[in-house]
């Protein structure tokens, strides 16, 4: 196998792998526990959390 498969190979494997992570993330409802996360966290910064 050629370096350049090789290469074209693993780089979409990742964007495979990253798609399926993100829309199981998603299906999870996690970006609302990401946001909830950050908002406390950025409250805390400033003192008021």
């Amino acid at each position: 196998m050629t370096r350049l498969k090789t290469v074209f190979l693993a780089r979409y494997g990742f964007l495979v792998t990253a798609i399926i992570l993100i829309v199981i993330g998603l299906a999870r409802n996690e970006q609302q526990e990401v946001l909830h996360k950050a908002v406390r966290i950025c409250l805390e910064c400033i003192g008021i959390g």
